[in-house]
């Protein structure tokens, strides 16, 4: 079992430890709602440490990035990061990740820890032929989420660079916390804004006193992966694994608006072709309408008692106090206001499908 490099302090902070893709990581500290709220209404601060991360260099890099990768690159300016995807030879999806153009050479495509080996794999052999330099720096950097609306105004005493200006999915490399050189990027997986913080290994312990230190006033929290799964869930926002993976189609997933076919790319054409002819099945959000709480692997049926499909990700929002869920359903069923019904246990509940996101920050 791995460990991040603040293993011993959340351990010493009484963290809920449990294994996850391959870590040993903190699922939680004082609890699930009490650390969703937090990060909802003030600042709570991550680690994901476990993610990975490569480094694409050289006048190659952007040719392999384009290669590999759904989204279109070469928009990217240095201090600009963008969501995409590897798409498999299969139609299906190798990972989800972000790439940040740090020089005008320099990418770093930051991965999910659970596909670390298989996404190097995966852009390795189409770099045979295209040759760019290529460095996995996961084992050696560290990364920590700082989220919540109060998160600016927080941090803002830990760097020399206005916070507040950087903008969402922009970054700025510079000082933070007494550390030159960090990556301090204006994304999160929480939808309640904030950044989070690239440095190495050697200088996260350092990082995180000083934020504890500095939000402390705002209520700042340590909040473990229960917590980022509730609040991720309730932006929609997809978990590798769970709402994607190699059998998915970005179409189906409603990831079409990240698939940019103004370059080539890894079964690109097959891609295009089921842009044109549309999916057979979608991911869509739904809302229970009675109580319950459904969860990955459930059955979804239609009114008339029909299997469509399967709940993906589910749980009890802790900000609406209700059931929410993703799940594929048949396109014809996958438009919002539609019925179906989830078997929980020996009952299938009423649901309706709605539109995302499930939670709308203030």
């Amino acid at each position: 079992m791995k460990t991040t490099a603040l293993h011993s302090t959340h351990v010493a902070l009484g963290a809920k430890m449990v294994p996850f893709a391959g870590y040993d990581m903190p699922v939680s500290y004082e609890g699930v709602n009490i650390e969703h709220e937090t990060v909802r209404n003030s600042v709570g601060v991550f680690d994901v440490s476990h993610m990975g991360e490569f480094l694409i260099e050289g006048p190659k890099a952007l040719e392999l990035i384009q290669k590999v990768t759904s989204n279109d690159a070469s928009k990217l300016v240095v201090g600009k990061a963008q969501y995409s995807c590897f798409p498999n030879e299969n139609g299906g999806i190798v990972d989800d990740l972000i790439v940040y153009r740090i020089k005008d050479e320099t990418y770093l495509l930051v991965v999910n820890a659970s596909n670390i080996e298989k996404d190097w794999e995966h852009i390795s052999k189409y770099n045979k032929d295209i040759g760019a330099e290529m460095r996995n720096i996961s084992d050696d950097y560290s990364l920590l989420a700082i989220q919540g609306p109060k998160a600016v105004e927080a941090m803002q005493s830990l760097s020399s660079i206005d916070l507040a200006s950087i903008k969402f999915y922009n970054f700025v490399v510079g000082d933070f916390a007494g550390i030159e050189h960090v990556i301090i990027s204006a994304t999160g997986y929480t939808g309640s804004g904030g950044f989070e913080i690239y440095c190495k290994n050697s200088e996260v312990q350092q990082v995180w006193d000083q934020v504890l230190e500095a939000g402390a006033s705002f209520g700042i929290k340590p909040i473990g992966l229960a917590a980022r799964d509730t609040l991720r869930l309730e932006m929609g926002y997809c978990l590798y694994g769970n709402d994607i993976d190699d059998t998915t189609s970005p179409f189906e997933a409603g990831l079409g608006w990240i698939t940019k076919f103004t370059k080539e790319f890894v079964n690109s054409s097959v891609l295009a072709k089921e842009k044109e002819e549309g999916p057979k099945r979608k991911l869509v959000a739904f809302e229970l309408n009675e109580r319950g709480i459904p969860r990955n692997g459930y059955a979804i049926f239609d009114e008339e008692g029909n299997e469509i499909g399967k709940v993906t990700s589910g749980t009890m929002s802790p900000s609406l106090s209700k059931g929410i869920g993703l799940g594929y359903v048949t396109t014809e069923l996958s438009k919002v206001d539609s019925k179906i019904h989830i078997q929980i246990r020996k009952s299938k509940v009423p649901a309706t499908v709605v539109k995302l996101p499930f939670y709308k920050p203030q």
